[in-house]
């Protein structure tokens, strides 16, 4: 509760927020409501009945007293019992401040919080008279602001705490009336998101140097000890398991799994809402799912041996579910709705990095054909001179059997060679099943000049990789500057930027590019629906040809680009 007088004001620091003013008539001003800001939600009550029964109602943030209900709580013989009864049950901590910072009345719920943050609210309050006596040494005003603090107190506890100065018609600071809201929980959720937002950037850092001289399932192993590591320390979970959906038959496939019972590995589970357990359901359905208790679940299926709870959340590449990350715990209700929110943000990032593995996957592969094509032309001219020195030697020695043989093995082996080098270089799908088509050049976009333009060097490389095998001219900017320097030194057919980028932005490099080329076709990528300033209603309006929301299938990335070429019918 804050105390304020007709001629204090308040800082404009209650926007959006519900307000209860406690007045009689017409005590306190419109210019002091007006400073709240246009839009608090204010509505004032005339008796101490009233406002009791609408705090009984209505969850407010802040309740505004004219300070005669205040000061009748002090007065001899002339406490009001409602009053007291109001500021006892108030949901947050009310406290009251002489001049010197010293504590003068604080109610149940300020009692409740660590002794040492009155220590910081009083030297809050003391900065507060100083800064008033700076910011008015000439003149002699009749209110001062009122402040917004937040402090940490007791075992990292955060508190946020609006200071409203009481001041006398000399202009005197004489007090301050306090409001004390208990924030921990919401702060601590958003480090923690903060956190697992920075962990899920590191989670797709997969890029080609990372992970040069992997096969698959060493590329897998680094994956499943990075989502490892993270649910250790964020989420202080163990034992999971990531099931993607095999797109022919419907299947979950168990791809990365830390601390599950064999046999779980090997159930049928198909993406189903019908006896396919809870990952089946997940799969099928997209919605997240918490089991409390796996012995009273009938949908649950064996994962860790001793399990107690689970919790099952679904893997999304933008508008497409690919699978399910479950995560098992040996407690029963282990998991809430705070480690539902943090497991579906983390699994975003665990789609994304299995995305930019596959690509990986697929690129390492056809460049691996390239590279075999080349070395199967090089040894070919030895290998047949074997061959045609094998054939002649057998022609040679007629009735030497046992040479003759061990001749034709020669002959045997040499073709055995050239086929298994044809065998491992023969370009394969990647782990999520969406790649079976050849690197034949594009005929639309062979010899396109592209510009593509990301800080995250993981997309431009892998983008720029499957452009260059479609016969593509790209070029790769690492932030907007460049890409608007690769502009200025040449023309191109197509730019694809990000949008949110260091030193210039998508919007930025956009309105560059079509300044100097009216005619090049634009494409803008964002990721989780990022878009400052309405960057792609602005583009769209200027002739934008399409925005990719990342994470996106490389199928959805070349159609979007051949459409850019096509002409216009």
């Amino acid at each position: 509760m804050a105390s304020v007088s007709a001629e204090q004001t308040m800082g404009a620091t209650a926007t959006h927020r519900k307000i209860l003013v406690l007045a009689a008539g017409q005590d306190i001003s419109e210019d002091v409501i007006d400073r709240f800001g246009p839009n608090a939600q204010i509505e004032r009550v005339a008796t101490l009945e009233a406002a009791q029964q609408r705090l009984k109602e209505v969850n407010f943030e802040l309740v505004v007293a004219d300070p005669s209900f205040v000061a009748s709580m002090n007065e001899a013989g002339g406490t009001n019992a409602n009053l007291r009864l109001l500021l006892e049950t108030i949901g947050q901590g009310v406290c009251i401040f002489d001049s010197t910072g010293a504590l003068q009345w604080d109610n149940p719920r300020m009692r409740s919080y660590p002794r040492d943050l009155v220590e910081r609210i009083g030297e809050a309050c003391q900065r507060t008279i100083r800064d008033h006596e700076k910011e008015n040494s000439n003149a002699t005003p009749a209110h001062a602001r009122a402040r917004r603090f937040s402090f940490v107190a007791g075992e990292d506890q955060h508190f946020d705490v609006t200071i409203t100065p009481v001041v006398e018609e000399s202009g005197r600071i004489a007090r301050f009336s306090c409001v004390v809201w208990d924030v921990t929980h919401s702060r601590r959720l958003q480090q923690k998101i903060d956190a697992i937002d920075l962990a899920g950037r590191e989670l797709v850092r997969l890029d080609v140097e990372t992970t040069a001289g992997m096969d698959v399932e060493e590329r897998l192993r680094l994956l499943e000890r990075k989502i490892l590591r993270y649910l250790h320390d964020l989420l202080h979970f163990d034992n999971f398991a990531v099931l993607l959906i095999d797109k022919k038959t419907n299947r979950l496939e168990m791809v990365l799994q830390h601390g599950m019972c064999a046999a779980s590995r090997d159930l049928d589970i198909f993406a189903s809402t019908e006896n396919n357990g809870i990952s089946g359901y997940v799969a099928a359905t997209g919605r997240s799912y918490i089991c409390h208790d796996t012995a009273n679940d009938v949908r649950y299926l064996q994962g860790l041996e001793q399990a107690r709870s689970s919790l099952t959340v679904p893997l999304r590449l933008h508008d497409r579910l690919i699978g399910v990350l479950d995560i098992e715990s040996d407690k029963s209700a282990a998991f809430n709705e705070d480690d539902r929110q943090f497991a579906e943000m983390l699994a975003r990032y665990v789609a994304l990095a299995l995305n930019m593995l596959d690509l990986l996957i697929v690129e390492r592969y056809e460049s691996t054909g390239q590279l075999a094509d080349d070395v199967i032309d090089e040894i070919a001219g030895p290998l047949n001179d074997i061959v045609t020195e094998a054939g002649t030697l057998v022609e040679e020695f007629i009735g030497n059997d046992e040479l003759r043989h061990r001749l034709h093995a020669i002959i045997d082996s040499v073709d055995t060679i050239k086929k298994k080098v044809r065998t491992v270089a023969t370009p394969r799908s990647g782990i999520l099943g969406r790649h079976g088509d050849s690197t034949e050049k594009d005929p639309l976009l062979e010899g396109k000049r592209i510009l593509i333009a990301d800080d995250e060097e993981t997309i431009r490389e892998t983008i720029g990789g499957v452009l260059r095998g479609k016969g593509c001219d790209v070029t790769l900017a690492r932030d907007g500057a460049e890409a608007i320097g690769f502009l200025e030194s040449k023309p191109f057919d197509l730019l694809l930027a990000d949008i949110k980028m260091p030193l210039k932005n998508g919007y930025e490099v956009f309105a560059a590019a079509r300044e100097t080329y009216p005619n090049i076709a634009v494409m803008l990528m964002t990721g989780f629906g990022y878009d400052p300033n309405h960057s792609i209603v602005r583009a769209r309006q200027e002739g934008l040809n399409a925005v990719l929301f990342k994470p996106f299938k490389v199928d959805q990335l070349m159609t979007e680009i051949r459409a850019a070429f096509k002409p216009a019918e």
